[in-house]
């Protein structure tokens, strides 16, 4: 944390220095905050939110564990980002004070965004960093603060990455009509956020092609859920992403090393993993629909005769319903399978919304989308609503109750079977400065 602490403060003091003279504030919105700038051109945003959350899940199982409440500091992010257009250049640094995963799991991320892009064109950008990637599903382009809904679907959580530390290139580029494409490749170290230790496998190679008919949305509303902006033409994107990742040792490339094979010669031997999705974003005049495909798949190496336990000891025994099975083995620790979302809203004239989601999560025979504790509920079903003070997001509330049907088999955190479904209440309020 403290090596954290230093770069902040390093990276905060660097900024302010490369303003040539006389740094000026030229504006303040809250939701959108403080926006200085300096001779040629160089300008600087400085902003940051937090979010308070509470939560109750009620099931009905042999125990009293299926029902829970808790409260939660969700996000506390701060985040500066500029432009250098002398030098073509922009840049952004984010991180996260709260400790809480984006998707609601145990890995938590301080550091979530470290770049610096060259722009050789209006029309090109050319990224190094740490960066949330394009090669997962629509949800993850869009702003934590922009939620339509409490949280983020369930597709989101089970196939993404979140971020990922490697090389991003962008282009958009007008085609006629007022028609746009913006095609996007990338290549990353595979093991998600930046690794602090040994690098796992290979590269990840991905990209992903957006194709917009009516032309571009309204302030950033291509990545913002909720159709703030009330459009008055519609817009709509469409996209389709494709990645493969050379050597996986994770459930999804966002934790790396976590999961460990080895050959005779006590090399790593790890499996590939292969996402596809497609999605749509549409808007107009309040209303707003979000739908996303996503299908994952893995290639298991034959050489694979050793398992690393998460101890560091190893073991030869990969059985699979009573049978030595490698590959089934380590399919059944990987997040296989395809799911699809799909959500809609929306937002009158007094900043009040109404909204809903269905999401659907197939696992494939052998998944870790099968583990009965984490995953095994294939359906739910969410309704929301939400006030907001102003189009920029400075303070909102919001409430949700998802109701999820549980699968055969599906326990509590003691192994007891959950007997029925589980309902889940959640409200969350937001302050951006």
């Amino acid at each position: 944390m403290k090596s954290y602490t230093s770069l902040i403060v390093i990276l905060l003091l660097s900024t302010f220095l490369g303003f040539s003279q006389n740094p000026k504030l030229n504006k303040y919105t809250p939701g959108e905050g403080m926006t200085f700038s300096g001779a040629n051109g160089y300008s600087m945003n400085l902003r940051g939110y937090s979010q308070f959350y509470a939560e109750n899940r009620a099931g009905s199982s042999d125990t009293f564990d299926a029902n829970y409440t808790r409260f939660r500091v969700r996000r506390l992010r701060l985040r500066l980002t500029g432009d250098v257009p002398e030098y073509k250049l922009d840049y952004r640094f984010q991180i996260d004070m709260s400790g809480a995963s984006e998707v609601g799991d145990d890995l938590s991320t301080f550091l979530m965004d470290a770049w610096v892009a060259y722009n050789p064109t209006k029309r090109i950008k050319i990224k190094f960093g740490q960066s949330s990637t394009p090669t997962d599903n629509r949800e993850l382009t869009m702003g934590s603060q922009t939620l339509q809904l409490v949280e983020r679907s369930r597709v989101t959580s089970s196939f993404s990455t979140i971020r990922e530390f490697g090389l991003f290139a962008s282009g958009n580029f007008r085609v006629g009509g007022g028609r746009y494409l913006r095609p996007y490749l990338t290549v990353t170290n595979g093991d998600g956020i930046n690794a602090f230790n040994n690098d796992h496998g290979g590269l990840k190679v991905g990209g992903r092609l957006d194709f917009l008919p009516f032309g571009l949305f309204t302030n950033y509303g291509q990545y913002r859920q909720v159709d703030m902006v009330r459009e008055l033409s519609p817009k709509l994107v469409i996209g389709t992403n494709y990645s493969i990742n050379s050597g996986m040792s994770s459930r999804r490339g966002r934790n790396s090393g976590s999961i460990i094979y080895l050959d005779n010669d006590q090399n790593e031997a790890l499996p590939d993993f292969t996402k596809f999705g497609i999605d749509f974003l549409f808007k107009y005049r309040g209303f707003s629909m979000l739908g996303e495909f996503v299908k994952t798949a893995a290639t298991v190496p034959t050489e694979i005769t050793t398992r690393v336990r998460n101890d560091g000891s190893t073991s030869t025994t990969f059985n699979v319903n009573g049978e030595q099975n490698v590959e089934n083995y380590v399919k059944g620790r990987m997040m296989l399978g395809e799911g699809y979302n799909i959500q809609a809203g929306y937002i009158f004239k007094n900043h009040f919304s109404i909204d809903a989601r269905y999401c659907h999560i197939e696992a494939d025979e052998f998944s870790f989308l099968n583990n009965n504790l984490f995953y095994n509920r294939p359906n739910y079903y969410t309704l929301g609503i939400a006030k907001y003070t102003n189009r920029n997001y400075g303070f909102k509330v919001q409430a949700s109750v998802t109701y999820n049907e549980v699968g055969s088999g599906a326990t509590d955190i003691k192994a007891n079977p959950i007997t029925g479904n589980e309902f889940t209440a959640r409200i969350l309020t937001s302050f951006a400065f």
